[in-house]
């Protein structure tokens, strides 16, 4: 894939259409993807990666500059991953960039291999930090965004958090550091599915209204379906245009989406498939999208 233009005329009808179609491909097949890593071990954060599928089809398709032959291009856009254990989603994603070989995703948490199931930026081309301990990557973000612009460089960076990282104070503290500084080349994505290790996020601690709070800081904030591509299509083109203040995405997410077999799996934030259930999978999401 070549990289994206730094500005994008207004589109037209077909254009959209064409937009949101090769997105929705993409997104199948970053699925698809991650449900073949996930055999690799038998487990882990698959419906997770189903659930954000979407999101990370429509940045990367329609949204990022980069280069996947240079992952280290000065002028790329950042896309930082805080929640280091949707590495295979991430790893979906950047085999469907062509950043990392496809073959290679069968090597997904094996010994040696350069996808280990939390992200690092030291093993995987196109990982810009590693994930591990939540509420990291928007303080990184807010530097490496103060950074670009004391270079006079126009790359924009991207933040996937959880909103189960929202419990984290430091990602707080940088939400008041990136408005303090008008950091408009940030975009923070908040993936909100409602679940994170301890349980249910409303019983571990309270969010919402999460859009107001993001606003009270100082941020453009929108909401939307985080599996309807076309709402993502039109949100991230409006962030895209705006000015003067950092923006912020909150993605509501279905996990497991797509597949209806893990979409209503009990204990679903680290999930064991069985053996036959990973083609069963892949046969619901094929009929998903010849729907």
């Amino acid at each position: 894939m070549t990289a994206l233009t730094s500005t994008r005329p207004p589109a037209t009808t077909a254009d959209r259409a064409e937009r949101i179609e090769r997105i929705r491909q993409a997104a199948h097949r970053i699925r698809r993807n991650a449900l073949d890593m996930g055999e690799v071990q038998g487990q882990g954060y698959i419906g997770q990666a189903l659930g954000v599928a979407d999101v990370l089809a429509a940045v990367y398709t329609d949204q990022l500059r980069y280069r996947p032959e240079d992952p280290h291009w000065p002028d790329r856009d950042r896309f930082l991953l805080s929640i280091g254990h949707y590495a295979i989603a991430l790893y979906a994603a950047l085999a469907e960039a062509g950043t990392i070989p496809l073959e290679e995703l069968e090597t997904y948490g094996s010994d040696d291999s350069r996808l280990p199931m939390s992200a690092m930026a030291s093993y995987t081309p196109g990982v810009e930090i590693s994930g591990g301990s939540l509420g990291h990557g928007l303080p990184v973000a807010t530097g490496m965004a103060l950074g670009l612009r004391h270079l006079g460089n126009g790359a924009r960076v991207f933040n996937l958090l959880s909103d189960g990282e929202l419990d984290e104070g430091s990602t707080w503290e940088a939400a008041l550091a990136c408005a303090h500084h008008g950091l408009d080349n940030v975009t923070a994505i908040v993936d909100v599915n409602a679940l994170q290790a301890d349980g249910p996020t409303v019983g571990v601690l309270r969010t919402e209204p999460v859009t107001d709070k993001w606003r009270a800081f100082g941020w453009h904030a929108l909401r939307v379906d985080g599996n309807d591509v076309a709402a993502l299509v039109d949100a991230l083109d409006e962030l895209r245009a705006h000015r003067g203040s950092p923006s912020v995405l909150i993605c509501d997410t279905r996990i497991g989406s797509g597949v209806p077999l893990l979409e209503s799996r009990e204990k679903a934030h680290f999930m064991r498939v069985e053996e036959h259930e990973w083609q069963i999978a892949r046969d619901q999401l094929q009929e998903g999208l010849n729907r």
